[in-house]
């Protein structure tokens, strides 16, 4: 049992040695009349994991929930985004095209086009590179 411990700590510690983790968020425009706040850039924060130089999984706020995401790196800076919602994931998933943009150092702005049940939307979204 001990083996199994240790050997699953080691690797554990090993996976986050090397990995690259991002934080995200969809930038959302403010209601007709209101001005713009802190809460139009972390309504919807999330965090992904870069398991290689293409494939990101993480998770997003969406509303009170979180939803599952995952990005493929087409090159540098394109992508192909996926999103999901824990529950009847496959009815309510999102799909993606987007670009990332070195801005600074590594905060990068990615404006992408998303679509869901034939219904498309171009946002504008941050992320950092920790």
């Amino acid at each position: 049992m001990r083996k199994i411990i240790l050997t699953s700590v080691i690797a554990l510690f090993c996976l986050s040695a090397s990995a690259q983790f991002r934080v995200m968020s969809n930038v959302s425009t403010p209601e007709e009349g209101a001005s713009w706040s802190a809460d139009n850039f972390t309504s919807s924060l999330g965090v992904g994991y870069q398991v290689n130089n293409d494939v990101m999984v993480g998770l997003q706020k969406n509303g009170e929930n979180y939803d599952f995401v995952g990005r493929y790196s087409l090159n540098d800076n394109m992508y192909l985004s996926v999103q999901a919602p824990t529950e009847e994931a496959a009815d309510n998933m999102t799909l993606g095209v987007g670009m990332s943009i070195k801005f600074w150092n590594e905060l990068y702005v990615e404006p992408n086009y998303t679509t869901k049940d034939g219904e498309g939307s171009f946002n504008v979204g941050l992320s950092y590179k920790l």
